[in-house]
């Protein structure tokens, strides 16, 4: 059984760490592996540490985290969501993502907004996001990748 929580100070590390699994399983053959290298490389930052204290969320099963997922309550912007890969195709990312969008819901954001890698667009419109056309995500990390910015309305 997944549980979702606040992700806290010592969840950094295990975040930081499926996020490059996640990355490397899913995103293959999507982007170049000299994209995956460098998106996947270098450490935790205190940038990082903060934005997850602030930020995020895990999906927890026996105590170990298994995703992640991340909402700035002021602009409505989800992001980091990812799974550790044996959890693929379990529902662990959907739950995340409907427990992001009660939390928005919950402080009255009328949208959500995210910029979807390419494998996972297609995952995102069968939640009801919307976006096709493909852009470019600069990351805080200094790449360029080619993106699918996307929303979805909460107002019903």
């Amino acid at each position: 059984m997944i549980a979702i929580r606040k992700a806290q100070n010592s969840d950094v590390d295990a975040i930081f760490a499926l996020r490059s699994r996640s990355i490397i399983a899913k995103c293959a053959g999507f982007y170049s592996e000299e994209q995956l290298d460098f998106w996947t490389q270098g450490e935790v930052t205190t940038e990082f540490t903060r934005d997850v204290i602030d930020n995020f969320y895990v999906s927890v099963i026996a105590g170990q985290v298994i995703g992640s997922g991340k909402l700035n309550i002021a602009t409505g912007m989800l992001d980091a969501i990812f799974v550790e890969p044996e959890f693929f195709g379990k529902g662990a990312a959907k739950q995340m993502l409907v427990f992001l969008e009660a939390l928005a819901i919950k402080h009255n954001l009328p949208s959500l907004k995210l910029d979807s890698t390419l494998n996972a667009a297609p995952f995102y419109r069968g939640c009801g996001f919307i976006g096709e056309q493909v852009s470019s995500y600069h990351s805080p990390r200094g790449i360029t990748l080619d993106c699918v910015p996307m929303s979805k309305n909460l107002l019903v």
